[in-house]
């Protein structure tokens, strides 16, 4: 892989810091795009033979620009809220127009990162566009690869760590979905796979499952966090219509949004596959995130995580 350039779209998050690193030790070329370049030259301009481009990759002829002389595309936006035209245009439109720009350059080789859940007929407009976008992405007639992953945790997450941080503040928490059941996967898996894709060719026209080895409800891996931080806190199941309510009123709260409407109707189907994880084809097993999570649980890693997150939702 050390004679190909790719671009990573969406790369400059916390998965794509993963992926980066992954691909950097391969000695691949990489251009990520980013909308803020000095926020993320520090971890990323660092490694070798990685360019990170200011553009708007909203924009066609900036895409197109951006994409020109590349030998793949790994492409990872994806967003948690906002009305339906936000996700139409973040799942559905950027993917076609990557799919377009990709055509106009001759680059066959597309790597996209969806979810698992991803369905059109979805509860939600998350699950629905993301479903959307893979199908225009299986009808593109590239050489596509299609991740769906569970819900990926990993330093420098936003998912168990702001769970973290919430068990610190409350004297018990409401739970929105406490039941549904999710299947974590690590991030650095996630990034071994994609590695493993773009090196693989038989990987070509496949959609993947990535899952963790185990599955727990959300109040199971709440009651873990708390374990591991010595917060323990009652767990309040809220039913979906309390859930909604509560998703509304946090909807109007000024600053980043924690938890929305759009999110409860996604926590009504669980986030598991029937599929195992294709440790076959990818040739590596998932890692288990009792393995992991400890590591970057701590109060100290937990309140700067959430520090860079305030900081990021107040931009």
């Amino acid at each position: 892989m050390h004679d190909q350039r790719i671009c990573l779209i969406g790369g400059s998050g916390f998965i794509g810091s993963y992926i980066a690193e992954h691909l950097a030790k391969q000695e691949a070329s990489l251009t990520i795009a980013t909308r803020n370049r000095d926020r993320h030259k520090a971890s990323l301009i660092v490694l070798p033979k990685t360019e990170l481009v200011s553009t708007n990759v909203h924009h066609p002829l900036a895409l197109q620009e951006l994409l020109a002389g590349h030998d793949a595309v790994v492409s990872m936006v994806g967003i948690l809220h906002g009305a339906r035209k936000d996700f139409e245009r973040a799942h559905v439109e950027l993917l076609d127009k990557i799919i377009n720009s990709c055509r106009k350059q001759g680059i066959r080789r597309l790597v996209h990162i969806s979810a698992l859940g991803a369905d059109p007929h979805g509860p939600s407009d998350y699950q629905q566009t993301k479903g959307i976008a893979e199908q225009h992405l299986r009808d593109s007639g590239l050489d596509w690869t299609i991740l769906r992953p569970s819900v990926v945790f990993g330093r420098g997450d936003s998912f168990l760590t702001l769970f973290a941080g919430l068990l610190d503040k409350l004297p018990l928490l409401p739970l929105a979905g406490a039941h549904t059941r999710f299947a974590p996967i690590w991030a650095d898996d996630l990034a071994r796979a994609v590695v493993a894709c773009l090196g693989q060719p038989h990987t070509v026209g496949q959609s993947l499952d990535l899952t963790g080895p185990r599955s727990y409800s959300l109040a199971e891996l709440v009651t873990y966090v708390g374990r591991l931080r010595g917060t323990k806190r009652p767990i309040v199941p809220l039913p979906s219509g309390l859930a909604m309510l509560q998703a509304g009123l946090m909807e109007l709260l000024p600053g980043h949004t924690l938890m929305s409407r759009d999110n409860v109707r996604s926590l009504s189907v669980d986030n598991v596959s029937p599929h195992p994880f294709p440790s076959q084809l990818l040739g590596f097993a998932p890692t288990p995130l009792e393995v992991v999570a400890p590591q970057y649980l701590g109060r100290d890693e937990v309140n700067l995580i959430l520090a860079d997150y305030r900081r990021d939702a107040a931009r």
